[in-house]
Order: structure tokens, then sequence, then C-alpha cells
């Protein structure tokens, strides 16, 4: 393999890895967000639960429980597309370092696996 094109690859692989790395921080921000919400819920839940006058069980469920369950599940969504990104991103770094450690010229790079 020619130099320049180790080197491209190199480089490449650099950019991918910086954007993995804003990947894993907004993936460990988005984890600790869903973990606050996973409490709130599950408190407000069993505020609910424990409370008889229905009046104030609707009022709960209107202003915390609802906005919360909504957010919670926000965010479970939000982890499922990070986690795909972080694998996508993932298989590039993979795909480069085998071509780089195979040494191949472009012309027996297979295009599918």
């Amino acid at each position: 393999m020619d130099s320049y094109v180790e080197k491209a690859l190199q480089e490449w692989k650099k950019e991918i890895y910086s954007t993995l790395d804003g990947i894993d921080k907004k993936y460990e921000e988005t984890r600790s967000e869903l973990q606050v919400y996973n409490y709130k819920y599950n408190i407000t839940k069993q505020v609910v639960q424990s409370t008889m006058n229905e009046e104030m069980i609707r009022n709960i469920r209107e202003q915390y429980q609802k906005p919360f369950e909504k957010k919670f599940n926000e965010l479970k969504d939000s982890i499922k597309d990070l986690e795909e990104k972080k694998k996508v991103y993932q298989m590039f770094v993979d795909k480069i370092d085998r071509v780089l450690e195979k040494g191949e010229d472009s012309s027996k790079i297979p295009f599918s696996e």
C-alpha cells in the first residue's frame, strides 16, 4: 500500500475516533439524564399509588408522571440511536484497521462482506 494512502486512512481513522468520542460523551450525558428521569418517574408512580385522592392523582399524573414518562421514553430512544451510531462508526474503524493490516491496494478491497 502506498504511504499516502496509508496516511490518508490513518487521518480518516482519527476523524472517526473524534466522532466516536463525541458520541461517547453524548451517550454518557444521556445515560445520566435517563437515570434521573427513571428515578423521577418511579418516585412519582409510587406516590400516585399511595395517594387516595383522585383529584390529586390526576394533578400529579398531569404535572409530573406523564412528562417524566415522556422524557424517559425519549431518552431511551436516544440511547438506542447513540448505541447504533457507536456500532456503525466502530465498523469504520475496524474496516480501516483490517485494510491497513493487510496492506491491500484499493483494487482488492471488498465493497461488501
